[in-house]
């Protein structure tokens, strides 16, 4: 996905394109948001990592489109438990 950096000095033009971006298809991200520092958490010993949010998965559409998969399928297809 393409980025472009506008400056803005209102807040109204930050909801304006906040709006815009609705009917045209696009986001808008403010690099400068404080993220919240998570304690580390794991689950059976096993530590979990936080993905990163800024990766673009819409190259995936393409991966997932006609296969006919369902989230349900899948957990029972790739991750298959021992009784």
């Amino acid at each position: 996905m393409k980025e472009v950096t506008i400056k803005y000095k209102s807040n109204k033009t930050l909801e304006a394109l906040k709006e815009l971006g609705k009917y045209l298809n696009f986001s808008v991200a403010d690099h400068k948001a404080k993220t919240k520092v998570k304690k580390d958490v794991s689950i059976n010993g096993i530590p979990v990592i936080v993905g990163d949010g800024s990766i673009d998965i819409s190259e995936l559409h393409d991966v997932f489109t006609g296969k006919d998969l369902s989230a349900e399928e899948l957990r029972n297809t790739a991750w298959q438990r021992k009784k």
